[in-house]
Parts: structure tokens; C-alpha cells; sequence
């Protein structure tokens, strides 16, 4: 396929992916779900599970295979542009994530984050010892070392870009239900993160590798926030004209996001991960609020999609050919929630929280998504998991990701949006006057 039918190709794929996303879309809206989880579902129904179900031929013309019939030809456009999407879109995060209300609630935040932690990655790790020795859905150069490794911090990881969308959706935003939950989710992805690393690092048989990504994701978050956030602050003036951020100012922006995210993608994190801390670095009030109103329309609206496409044609649930292996999917799925969901209840209980705040703390915390999307694409493409357990867990992301609203509606109720303590009230409408 040459580059001009490559080019037309992108174009109707696009058309399609965004049409059918957006019919998802207002279907779930019905049911409670943002935009964001309908599109997580629209990429699985894309791929062949359904519509190269239905209709192969069709299925295989909009996304052609190459000759190997290994790789596909339109792989070569989709994923950059949905990477591009995935960190514009974790930038924006970055940019409405708010540390002062963290502080305020960091105990029950930790708490949280360790029980939301360690519980799912036991399971996880004894899962993947049964699995190990009972199935091949781990390939044959996987150790058991790195297999429990991989399934636990599959487990523990939190739908963070994601939960942050679901709770804004919710109207949560400054709450302790939101606060906490968005606190333990940034921690216990960044855990997840250094867990990965050592995975790969053990994969390929090189430790010093490890101790690099982690020592230059420290570095690069030290950096960031100590030094270009600063700078960034004191330039503030300079980025700003007649009170709206100008081009100058969103091409640094935006500069500063990409080689952010090349880096921590360069030193073996992900990109998103650059692009969140550089978002969390950007001066409040005026350039992040231009910066949010810029960037979010197109990322949402066109490139993230892509993203969640890009995925759905990796997974083929009629992989799960058998009664064992939907039961091992079972399994998987209540280890996750019980691991997640469940011990992060118990968790901000323990810490003091009212019952009802509590269970939506575990209810959010439950959710996957787009997180566990991407390590388990990585894990994919790296050959640390078979195509079979790749399908497993994105069913068990879709389904935990997809319980969140309806399970936080019916546990929590519309009561949820609480009256803000006076200070949180006020941050939050300085927050809403800055955008």
C-alpha cells in the first residue's frame, strides 16, 4: 500500500471511527457513561471481535492487513496519532490536577493507594503462578518471575485519565470522594509504572535498565517540577498578552509537552507519563485555562478515539474458545474488583471516612481503562503475554471501567454531590473562573 493510499485510507477510517464512536457515544449516555468509556467499548466493537465478526471482508478492507498478515498496514499512521492523542490528552489531565486538595486529604489518599495496591497485586501474582503452570497463556520466554509481576501490576493499576474524566463527569471535583480517589490513582499508577519497568527490564535480561527508567522517571519529575515549573512561573507574563495565552505561548506549551513525553518514552516509561507531570507544571489561571480549551476539542474529539480503536483491532475475543478459559476470564474479573474495589472500601473506612464516601472511593478506584489498556499493549507488543490473556484483560478493563457509573449511581446515589467544606468551595471557584 503506498503512502497517497495510505493517506485516503486514514481519512475514511477516521470518518468511521469517529461517526461510530459518537453513536456509541449517545447510546451510553442513556446508561449514565461518558464519552470517554463509550469510545473504550466502540474500539473492542470495532475490531474483529465484532465487526470482523459480522463482516469480515468489510472489517479487513478498512483496516487492511500487510502481506505477513502479522501487522497491519494502517498501524503504521494509527498508532503515532494515537499516542499523540493519549498524550495531549494525559497534558490536559496534568494541567487540572490539583496537588493542594491531595495534601489536604494525603492520608486517606495513601491508605487507599496501598490497599488498592498490594491486595490486586497478590491476586494478580497468584493468578499468574496458576496460570503459569496450568495454561500457555503466558508465552514460553516468559519466567514466572516476570508472569506474577506482569498480572500484578496489571491488577493494581487505576484507570487515572479516566477516573479524573468520570469524576468530573459526576461533578465530584474537589470532593473527598474525588480527591482522594484521583490521589490514590496517581499513585498507584506511578507504582504500576516502576513495576512494568522491572518486567521489561527482566525480559530483556538487562537490570541496569530498570534502575534507568526509574532513576530518570524520579529525575525527570524532580526536574519538572522543581526547575521548568518555576521558570515557567516567571515566564508567565511573557506567555500571556492582553489576558489571553498567546501562539508563542502555546507552541512552548505544547513543545515542552512533546519532549516530555519522548523522554519518559525514551528511557522505557510511557509518554503519557511525561506529558502528565509537564501538564501538572503549567502555570494555573489564564495559560492553563487556554491551554485546556485549545488542546481538549480536538484530542477528544478526534485523536483519543484513535487510541481506543488502536486497541480494539488487537482484540480478538473469539480467542476465548473455551468454557476453562471464559472461567480463568471470571476469575480474572473478580480478583480485579475485589482486589481493587473492595479493598480500597475497606481502606478509606479505615482511615475514617464516612460509609457512603468510602464506597464510592472504591467504586472509582475500581475502574481500568485506558491505563490497563496501555501496559497490556505494551505486553502484547513486547511478547511478555500470549494474544488469548491480552483478551482476558481487556475484558476485565471494559467491564470494571464500565461498572463504575451505574455501581457508583446505585452504592452512592445523586447525593454524592455534596456541599464543599467553605475552603474547597472557594478553590473550586477560583478553579472554575480560571477557566
Amino acid at each position: 500500500m503506498n503512502n497517497l493510499h495510505l493517506a485516503v485510507q486514514l481519512f475514511l477510517q477516521l470518518a468511521v471511527i469517529l461517526l461510530f464512536c459518537r453513536l456509541v457515544g449517545a447510546v451510553a449516555a442513556r446508561f449514565g457513561q461518558p464519552q470517554v468509556v463509550a469510545e473504550m467499548v466502540a474500539g473492542v466493537l470495532l475490531g474483529p471481535s465484532l465487526f470482523g465478526l459480522i463482516w469480515p471482508d468489510a472489517q479487513h478492507w478498512l483496516f487492511p492487513w500487510d502481506k505477513t498478515q502479522k501487522l497491519r498496514d494502517t498501524q503504521s499512521y494509527l498508532f503515532p496519532l494515537s499516542q499523540l492523542g493519549l498524550a495531549l490528552y494525559m497534558f490536559v489531565v496534568g494541567m487540572e490536577f490539583r496537588m493542594d486538595i491531595v495534601r489536604r486529604r494525603l492520608r486517606s489518599s495513601i491508605a487507599v493507594s496501598a490497599a488498592g495496591m498490594v491486595v490486586p497485586f497478590a491476586l494478580g501474582a497468584g493468578l499468574a503462578w496458576v496460570l503459569f503452570y496450568h495454561t500457555d497463556l503466558f508465552p514460553k520466554r516468559t519466567s514466572l518471575f516476570e508472569a506474577m509481576l506482569f498480572l500484578g501490576a496489571s491488577m493494581c493499576i487505576t484507570a487515572f485519565p479516566m477516573l479524573a474524566r468520570i469524576i468530573s463527569f459526576k461533578k465530584l471535583t474537589g470532593t473527598t470522594m474525588g480527591t482522594v480517589a484521583l490521589g490514590a490513582g496517581a499513585i498507584d499508577d506511578a507504582t504500576a509504572w516502576c513495576l512494568l519497568a522491572v518486567v521489561l527490564a527482566s525480559f530483556d535480561r538487562n537490570w541496569q535498565q530498570a534502575m534507568y527508567n526509574v532513576g530518570g522517571g524520579v529525575g525527570y519529575v524532580a526536574l519538572t517540577l522543581l526547575v521548568v515549573r518555576p521558570l515557567l512561573a516567571r515566564a508567565k507574563d511573557r506567555l500571556v498578552r492582553a489576558g489571553t495565552l498567546t501562539e508563542a505561548g502555546l507552541v512552548v506549551a505544547l513543545a515542552l509537552m512533546m519532549l516530555g513525553a519522548w523522554f519518559t518514552d525514551l528511557i522505557g516509561l510511557h509518554a503519557v507519563f511525561g506529558a502528565f507531570v509537564m501538564g501538572a507544571a503549567m502555570p494555573r489561571g489564564v495559560v492553563a485555562r487556554d491551554l485546556i480549551s485549545r488542546i481538549q476539542p480536538l484530542t477528544l474529539a478526534v485523536l483519543l478515539p484513535l487510541f481506543f480503536t488502536y486497541s480494539g483491532l488487537n482484540t480478538k475475543i473469539a480467542l476465548l474458545n473455551t468454557g476453562f478459559l471464559w472461567l480463568i476470564c471470571a476469575a480474572v474479573l473478580v480478583a480485579a474488583v475485589v482486589g481493587k474495589g473492595v479493598a480500597c472500601w475497606l481502606a478509606a473506612r479505615a482511615t475514617g471516612l464516612p460509609n457512603r464516601e468510602a464506597l464510592g472511593i472504591g467504586t472509582l478506584m475500581n475502574a481500568r481503562g485506558l491505563m490497563e489498556l496501555i501496559i497490556i499493549n505494551i505486553g502484547l507488543q513486547r511478547g511478555v503475554i500470549s494474544e488469548a490473556l491480552f483478551v482476558t484483560l481487556v475484558i476485565m478493563a471494559v467491564v470494571t471501567t464500565l461498572m463504575a457509573s451505574p455501581l457508583f449511581e446505585r452504592l452512592v446515589g445523586s447525593g454524592s454531590n455534596q456541599p464543599l467544606p467553605e475552603a474547597d468551595a472557594e478553590e473550586a471557584t477560583e478553579l472554575a473562573l480560571s477557566r
